[in-house]
Parts: C-alpha cells; sequence; structure tokens
C-alpha cells in the first residue's frame, strides 16, 4: 500500500460526517470465512459438490431445495452454523470506532448474508442486506410474506456430504419446507420486505449526510451490487470512496482512494494514521 494513498485514505475518514461499511464477501475472509470467489472457490470450500461438478449457481438456488432439500439444506446449514461460529476480525471495530467520531455515526451496506455487522456491534437499524439474511427464514412456497428469525432452528451437516441429517425447517403458517430469506439465482420467491425496510431507513440516513464517506471493503465486480451502491452515493449524495481490495482497487477518481490489500491490512494501517 502506497503511503500517500493511505494518508489520503485517513483524511476522508477526518472529514467525514458519516460512515458507510459497502461489505461484500471478501469482507469476511480475515475472519476465516470463505468468499467463493469463482466455481474454484466455491468447490474448495466444498469439496463434495466439487466432485459432484456442481456449480455455486446451481446449488444456491430455490430449484435446489424443490428438487434436493436434503443437499439445499447441507449447504446453507453448514453455512449457518459457520457463520454462527465465526467471531468477526478486529477490522469491524475499527470502523465502528470511526464512525463513533462522526455527527451521523456509522451504517452497512452489505451483500453478505452472514449477520457478521450484527455480531460486531453494529446497529442493526443502520444496517442494509441486499441480498436478504442467512439469520431469517421464509416459506420457499411461499404461502404469504412471513419472515421469521432461525435462531430456533439448528442444522445437523454432514459435512463430508453436504448433506442435512435432521429435519428441515417448516413453515409456522402452513408447514411447507422453509428457506433462508436470502436472494438466490434464479429466485422468484424472495420475500424482499425486510431489505426493502432496511433500504428505505439507510437512504433516509443517507439524506441527512454532507460527506459521506463508503469506505468498501472485498466488493468484487462480478456481482457488482456493492459496486453500484457506491457509485450511488457518489453521485447523488456527494459522498467520497476508499475501496479496499486486494485484485480490483481501482477508483475513477483522484478524490478517491484504492488500496490493494485485505480488510483488516487496510484498515489497520489507516487506523495508525487517526
Amino acid at each position: 500500500m502506497d503511503t500517500a494513498d493511505l494518508h489520503h485514505a485517513a483524511a476522508l475518514v477526518q472529514q467525514a460526517d458519516l460512515l458507510i461499511a459497502a461489505a461484500g464477501a471478501g469482507m469476511g475472509v480475515d475472519s476465516g470465512l470463505p468468499d467463493f470467489r469463482g466455481n474454484e472457490g466455491f468447490w474448495k470450500a466444498y469439496p463434495a459438490l466439487g466432485r459432484a461438478r456442481m456449480e455455486f449457481t446451481s446449488v444456491a438456488s430455490p430449484a435446489t431445495f424443490h428438487e434436493d432439500p436434503a443437499l439445499a439444506w447441507g449447504f446453507y446449514g453448514h453455512r449457518l452454523n459457520l457463520y454462527r461460529d465465526t467471531v468477526p476480525h478486529a477490522g469491524f471495530g475499527l470502523l465502528r470506532q470511526w464512525g463513533e467520531r462522526m455527527a451521523l455515526g456509522a451504517a452497512v451496506f452489505t451483500s453478505n448474508v452472514d449477520g457478521q455487522f450484527q455480531k460486531a456491534g453494529f446497529d442493526p437499524q443502520r444496517i442494509l442486506e441486499c441480498h436478504g439474511s442467512i439469520h431469517h427464514l421464509q416459506c420457499l412456497a411461499p404461502c404469504g410474506g412471513h419472515l421469521w428469525p432461525a435462531d430456533d432452528y439448528t442444522p445437523q451437516v454432514d459435512a463430508a456430504s453436504c448433506q442435512l441429517l435432521n429435519a428441515p425447517p417448516a413453515c409456522p403458517h402452513c408447514g411447507g419446507l422453509a428457506r433462508p430469506n436470502i436472494l438466490m439465482f434464479g429466485d422468484g420467491g424472495w420475500i424482499d420486505s425486510r431489505a426493502s425496510a432496511q433500504q428505505a431507513r439507510l437512504h433516509a440516513l443517507l439524506r441527512q449526510a454532507r460527506r459521506p464517506l463508503v469506505v468498501e471493503l472485498g466488493a468484487g465486480v462480478a456481482i457488482p451490487s456493492v459496486r453500484h451502491f457506491g457509485q450511488l452515493v457518489i453521485r447523488h449524495h456527494h459522498g467520497r470512496m476508499i475501496r479496499i481490495n486486494p485484485r480490483e482497487p481501482h477508483v475513477a477518481s483522484a478524490q478517491d482512494v484504492g488500496l490493494a490489500a485485505n480488510a483488516l491490512a487496510a484498515l489497520a494501517a489507516i487506523d495508525a494514521l487517526l
């Protein structure tokens, strides 16, 4: 990381009145989570699916819940247990501290479904999970617009075969199969009411800001939801950006900063200058 870029990033943090952590899958790498970068990364995390040559886009779909619930819940159940057991890395705490110094505090926009920002102590009312959350369930059908927490369900998974061993969760309203409230591939049944309410709250907060700063972390271009959000803040809310990405750190404006690094290393280097 270039020293001048780090000083520029620290200056952006010091001038901002609202911090928005905009995180993709790369944010969790320093906590030991897989980033599913391409099928090879997915198969490395789930060898049984690699042996079957099943693509991530195929497994992570409502069709798999209809066709093979034990496999679908084997995959998502393993992820649910993994995220419950994971401790957020120290970079989450640094972002919280930066936000606490700003007039409007901190907020989060993330494509991650893992709930790590809530676990790290960020205000749940200031988090937008644009692809939903694995910690909430909905009916697969769906029979209505109901959502409920996954807290009472503990999947028992054979990791070697990626198969659910106990009964899958059921919808409390119709008794049918339940699924995570996550936007999957080819998904026409995702209930987006929770994410829509989160979006309304975040945009209301953005309208109050005069100098919002997006700290984008581990968000690639393959599924560009997080990158699109950052551009929206720059264009419509006069925001600035620190982009932290080991492979794709380029930024379009000299007023912004791109750092080719993992999240924790870059955040710690910036924090040392504050």
